[in-house]
């Protein structure tokens, strides 16, 4: 499975419908498993939502649930939303270290 991440669309801003699809489709962090922020009260969101989809499934994009996305056990996330696969290497952990510490 790829990262996550998130594109925020700044649909929040109201610009208008090319505004969010040149944010979307444009975004820097779009890529595999990225989640595209949108906000419910936003203006034009619902205008464009079908023009986003064909775009995003345009660039190869396929659409996937939460549950899908998300990795649970031994992952954990980074300060931009992106999934990492937790350190399980022990041998430098205090337990596994056989030296004396004060």
């Amino acid at each position: 499975m790829p990262p996550v991440a998130y594109a925020d669309s700044l649909d929040w801003k109201d610009y208008g419908v090319d505004s969010i699809l040149n944010t979307v489709l444009n975004h820097k962090h779009l890529g595999n498993g990225s989640i595209i922020l949108c906000h419910n009260g936003a203006k034009y969101t619902a205008q464009a939502l079908g023009q986003l989809i064909s775009g995003l499934k345009e660039k190869g994009f396929t659409f996937v649930t939460m549950s899908e996305l998300i990795y649970k056990d031994n992952y954990e996330m980074d300060v931009e939303g992106r999934q990492h696969q937790k350190n399980t290497d022990n041998t430098n952990s205090p337990s596994s270290n056989n030296s004396l510490h004060n």
